[in-house]
């Protein structure tokens, strides 16, 4: 016997192990060092495409910056911090002390995941080499491929994610995976064995079976039926979507607001299911004035669209195309007025911002102003915003979005201007006069006695210091946009904007300004107002 042969895989039973003979014999890829890429730097935004800078977090250490993240419990009230945050996780950083890069990618990733943003979360664990892979960044990856419907995306991961973790999800996808590579054969037997592993039961395992017959040859054909299924999983969107079994929209219902932001951006499904999801994944920041344009674009010329979808489709077109200043602005009101749910009337304003920006400033419209404003910030179009400058009366609602939006702070706001926005008897109106203010004095737009005065009629100490006051306050005085942007984030979470303090929104402006983060601080203000 030949000393120098490998010894072959044995099961428990003294028998040969064919799986482990199979993983053996794969063929094995190794990168030289210099083809691997350094897990110094991690991301996908370089601050040449908006990213930023390497040394964001300066030299804060990676465990606090962890539990910074795991802090965001709940989502995020602004849209406009959503997109900040986005692009601080997605920027190319430098991986911080005391915590594994990989590790640490992973959490920004599920953070990326939990805010909706599937598309970037899987483009940012595709950063690191798998053989940097931890059982942290295995797991974090399954779930965003399944967030993308894109189970073929983890195969090159499997054999590796089995080993080092118990989840069922891996031992059912070595099948599936078999199966996309035309080892038809192979992939029934794991399946069987997982079968009786019970690795999956009920529609779990039927979804995967079903995925198995989408593969090269897989000749299954598997019904699956929704009607007795009561909950919703990450598997059951992934697989089902993959294979064009979408979940009912009552199981869409369970699920955080983050899904459907997976849902609106997934190119496999119908117009109408995207265009179901397209308002919340607006409102959270997940799709932009264009995005929303062109799903709407593609309703209105798509035979198997909805009446009711191209009806819209058709509105928005009016809204952008008609002869008139004012049959365009009725159109925008058409959709403005079309639901009272909260995140609705916000997103509608982003889908117009674009068509509002074409209309001509005058002073007959001044009764339109503010909605027309409004909807042009929604999609950070501040410049076309400040042409009605001229046209809004000094305390109105449209003079104060300009007065915390403007790209340039030449005249300070004055407390007469301050007095006559809002009704200090009114709770909301009250609120919206403390946020004014808040971003007022956070943005340096008024002296620091206009401050003082319109704070005491208000009852608003923005003195007032805290444990997360002080963090945010510390990290902007050393230069550190990232961990601002991720506290801000955190100062920011609920449900309601009746929920925010004025208090965190004012150092949320000081700080984010002191950063070189003006433009962001400026949009989330006037989001503040609108959404009040």
């Amino acid at each position: 016997m030949d000393r120098n042969l490998p010894l072959l895989p044995l099961d428990e039973n003294g028998e040969l192990d064919l799986d482990a003979l199979d993983d053996a014999l794969q063929p094995q890829y190794a990168l030289s060092a210099d083809e691997r890429r350094s897990m110094a730097e991690i991301g996908v935004l370089t601050p040449q495409y908006n990213g930023l800078p390497a040394d964001a977090f300066g030299q804060e250490g990676g465990q606090y910056l962890t539990s910074l993240i795991r802090n965001l419990n709940g989502p995020i009230l602004s849209r406009w911090g959503s997109i900040l945050l986005r692009r601080t996780l997605l920027s190319k950083l430098a991986s911080p002390e005391n915590v594994n890069p990989a590790d640490w990618t992973a959490e920004r990733a599920w953070r990326l995941l939990r805010m909706g943003e599937a598309d970037a979360a899987r483009s940012l664990v595709l950063k690191v080499d798998g053989g940097n892979y931890t059982p942290r960044l295995y797991e974090v990856a399954m779930q965003a491929h399944l967030a993308t419907a894109d189970p073929a995306g983890i195969c090159p991961l499997v054999d590796s994610g089995v080993r080092v973790s118990k989840a069922p999800t891996w031992v059912m996808f070595r099948p599936i995976c078999a199966s996309f590579s035309g080892e038809q054969s192979r992939a029934t037997s794991l399946l069987q064995q997982a079968r009786r592993d019970k690795a999956a039961t009920g529609i779990d395992y039927l979804l995967a079976e079903k995925t198995i017959g989408a593969g090269f040859e897989g000749r299954r054909a598997v019904a699956i039926l929704w009607d007795d299924i009561e909950y919703f999983n990450n598997w059951r969107f992934g697989l089902g979507v993959a294979t064009g079994v979408e979940p009912p929209d009552r199981l869409y219902a369970q699920a955080g607001r983050h899904v459907q932001g997976w849902r609106a951006r997934a190119p496999m499904l119908s117009i109408d299911s995207r265009m179901k999801a397209a308002d919340t994944a607006a409102a959270i920041g997940v799709f932009s004035n264009h995005a929303m344009v062109d799903l709407y674009a593609a309703a209105y010329d798509d035979p198997e669209a909805s009446d009711d979808r191209k009806a819209l489709a058709s509105v928005l077109r009016q809204a952008y195309t008609n002869d008139t200043a004012k049959t365009r602005i009725d159109a925008m009101r058409d959709l403005w007025s079309r639901s009272d749910d909260p995140l609705t009337l916000y997103s509608s304003r982003i889908l117009t911002a674009r068509a509002a920006a074409k209309i001509t400033p005058a002073k007959a419209l001044n009764d339109q102003s503010y909605d027309l404003i409004a909807s042009m910030l929604t999609a950070g179009l501040d410049r076309s915003a400040m042409r009605w400058a001229n046209v809004v009366e000094e305390g109105s609602n449209g003079w104060a979005l300009l007065a915390v939006a403007s790209p340039t702070n030449k005249i300070p706001v004055s407390y007469g201007a301050l007095d006559d926005f809002g009704d200090a008897d009114d709770s909301v109106e009250q609120l919206r006069s403390q946020f004014l203010l808040a971003a007022v004095a956070g943005l340096g737009r008024a002296d620091q006695q206009t401050i003082d005065d319109f704070a005491s009629d208000l009852n608003l100490d923005l003195n007032r210091s805290t444990k997360w006051t002080r963090a945010i306050q510390s990290a902007s005085r050393r230069g550190q946009p990232g961990t601002v942007a991720l506290l801000a984030a955190v100062g920011m979470q609920g449900r309601s904007w009746k929920t925010m303090s004025p208090l965190h929104l004012y150092h949320i402006m000081q700080s984010l300004q002191r950063v070189g983060l003006e433009a962001e601080a400026r949009m989330i203000a006037a989001e503040a107002l609108t959404r009040t």
